[in-house]
C-alpha cells in the first residue's frame, strides 16, 4: 500500500466525516426521526463517500471501517445534533452550510488520497468528486429524497472545483495545507453563492 500524507488527509477525512454527519443528523431531525435514525443518517452521510473512494482505490478494508475514529466522528455528530439541534437551526440553511463544508473537505481528501495511490490527476479529481457527493446522495436516498447532486444548484461542480485545485496544487508542488484550505474554502463559497443566487447547472434544451 502506498504511503499516504496522513497528517493532512486524515484530518480532512475526519473533519468531513463529522460535518457530513451533522448534515445527515440535522436532516433526520427535520424528518422527525428518533435517535437511532439520526445515527444512521449521520453514519451514511459521513462514511459512504470515503468508503466508495477506498473501495475504488483498492484500499481495503476502507478507512471508515478500519479506523474507529471515523465511526466515532459520525456518532459524535449525531450526538451533537441530538442535544443541540435547536441551536444549530438558528443558522441560515444549516444543512446546506454543513453540506457545503463537507463537500469541500471530502473533495480535497478524496483527490489527495487518489493522487497518493498513483492515479493521474483527471481520475483523481473524479474520485474526489465521488468522495464528496457519495455520502450526501445516500443520506438523501434514505429519507426518500432525490439526491441533491442530481437536482440542486451547483453541487458536483463545486466539488469538481475543489478537487481540481487540490490536483493542481499537487502538480505545482504548492503547500499542501494552503492548497487544501483554499480548495475547501472555494468549494464551500461556490456552493453557498450558487444557492443564494439560484445558479444551476445547464439542463438539456427543451427539457
Amino acid at each position: 500500500m502506498p504511503e499516504l500524507p496522513l497528517g493532512l488527509s486524515l484530518w480532512l477525512d475526519l473533519a468531513g466525516t463529522f460535518v457530513f454527519g451533522l448534515s445527515g443528523a440535522m436532516l433526520g431531525v427535520r424528518k422527525g426521526l428518533d435517535a437511532f435514525g439520526l445515527v444512521v443518517l449521520a453514519l451514511a452521510a459521513g462514511l459512504a463517500g470515503g468508503v466508495l473512494r477506498d473501495v475504488a482505490l483498492g484500499a481495503t478494508p476502507p478507512a471508515g471501517l478500519a479506523d474507529s475514529r471515523y465511526l466515532l466522528a459520525a456518532m459524535a455528530a449525531a450526538a451533537t445534533v441530538f442535544f443541540a439541534h435547536r441551536l444549530i437551526e438558528r443558522a441560515t440553511k444549516p444543512v446546506m452550510l454543513m453540506d457545503s463544508l463537507g463537500l469541500g473537505l471530502f473533495a480535497v481528501a478524496g483527490c489527495t488520497k487518489a493522487l497518493a495511490f498513483g492515479l493521474d490527476p483527471l481520475p483523481a479529481v473524479l474520485l474526489g468528486v465521488v468522495s464528496a457527493v457519495g455520502g450526501g446522495a445516500l443520506r438523501d436516498l434514505l429519507v426518500a429524497e432525490t439526491p441533491r447532486v442530481l437536482k440542486e444548484e451547483v453541487y458536483a461542480l463545486a466539488a469538481l472545483l475543489g478537487a481540481a485545485i487540490a490536483a493542481l496544487g499537487a502538480r505545482m508542488e504548492w503547500s499542501e495545507t494552503a492548497t487544501a484550505a483554499a480548495a475547501v474554502a472555494l468549494t464551500c463559497l461556490l456552493r453557498v453563492v450558487s444557492v443564494r443566487r439560484g445558479w444551476r447547472a445547464p439542463k438539456a434544451p427543451g427539457s
